[in-house]
């Protein structure tokens, strides 16, 4: 995630080391040198050197970069430790986690210059708090090819998945412990409503569904269509996730079911107590800039929240961006999401 989270984790190699300084170097404050401001931030960060070399050359910042799991965990630790934050700007609370970071006052207001270059259209929060860097949205995926031999005709809607053609096909994430899990969740009460997402979970029970902790299970060991090669031919995943299972002949073997997505948007903002909240501000500004924006489809297998950024080649094709994905006010999903994990905790795991 994300993205993903996301596929990112799986087809980046060489991903910088959790703490470990970008531009060298791990002291505070170097004579006459670069101010460092820390960045806590998801697994799945990716950026290029040169990119943030060039940065540092251009602002006199260093950036240190935290690592703190998916999103989920990332927003529990900026809660947990936010009388002595850990970090100066953090990147990567999600839209299914915002309310909650918000809720608890985990960020300071800052507006960014670059924000009218699209990012406000993703807007969570009045006092700006937060800024829109990129977007993951959260969908069923499927191995096309697996359909094809066995002469099955592929799902496309929610309730496909609970149709006895495909029982035992599907594998979902632990919305208690997943991020696409829960936005996936959050997407069945969307189109469900309060009354109706407990009765299709229970359909999706009956007909087979397995259930795992997180993304990399889920992706990388049950689904059929990754590298793994599971049991599975249908798993929640992003909209970006076929970019990444591009075939010999330069087709994707996976394809998104954009009928069943949820819009999952990454941000960014200063900490409140930040140590250098003013250089924290000018590293928000330089996650949704044209410089960086440019590099996180390819690198973080995410959507640019900026306007006018082009994807990379075949994106279109492989990875287009849904156009009308479910999504759930930040205030409904404050108050009704710990009470929906339960529901859907006391459905799948007795």
């Amino acid at each position: 995630m994300r993205f993903l989270r996301a596929a990112a984790a799986l087809s980046l190699a060489g991903l910088l080391t959790a703490g470990c300084t970008l531009t060298g170097g791990n002291d505070d404050q170097e004579a006459e040198g670069p101010t460092t401001v820390t960045l806590v931030t998801h697994e799945s960060w990716a950026a290029p050197q040169e990119v943030l070399d060039a940065f540092e050359r251009q602002s006199g910042i260093r950036i240190r970069v935290l690592k703190e799991g998916d999103a989920g965990e990332l927003t529990n630790k900026l809660v947990l430790t936010k009388a002595n934050p850990i970090a100066d700007v953090a990147y990567g609370v999600d839209s299914t986690f915002a309310s909650r970071a918000l809720s608890e006052n985990v960020f300071e207001p800052y507006t960014s210059p670059e924000a009218d270059r699209g990012p406000q259209r993703y807007s969570v929060d009045s006092q700006h708090r937060l800024s829109a860097v990129d977007v993951g949205d959260v969908c069923v995926n499927i191995d096309t090819g697996w359909f094809a031999e066995r002469g099955l005709p592929e799902p496309a809607t929610f309730d496909d998945l609970a149709d006895p053609r495909y029982r035992d096909l599907l594998v979902v994430e632990n919305p208690a412990t997943s991020s696409p899990g829960l936005a996936f969740l959050l997407a069945t009460v969307a189109r469900y409503g309060e009354q109706g997402w407990t009765e299709y979970w229970q359909r999706l029970r009956d007909n087979g569904v397995q259930v795992v902790s997180g993304w990399t299970e889920a992706y990388t060991q049950e689904f059929s269509g990754s590298s793994g090669q599971g049991p599975r031919p249908i798993v929640v995943s992003y909209a970006s996730s076929p970019a990444a299972e591009i075939g010999d002949d330069g087709k994707p073997r996976t394809k998104a079911l954009l009928d069943t997505c949820y819009r999952q948007v990454e941000y960014a903002g200063v900490l409140a107590g930040a140590k250098h909240p003013d250089k924290a501000g000018k590293v928000v500004d330089f996650l949704l800039s044209q410089q960086f924006q440019t590099t996180v489809a390819e690198n973080m297998y995410v959507y640019p929240a900026r306007e006018g950024v082009a994807l990379p080649s075949g994106w279109a094709q492989a990875a287009p961006l849904p156009e009308d994905p479910a999504s759930l006010p930040g205030e409904q999903v404050q108050a009704g999401r710990e009470r929906w994990i339960e529901q859907w905790r006391a459905l799948l795991e007795g």
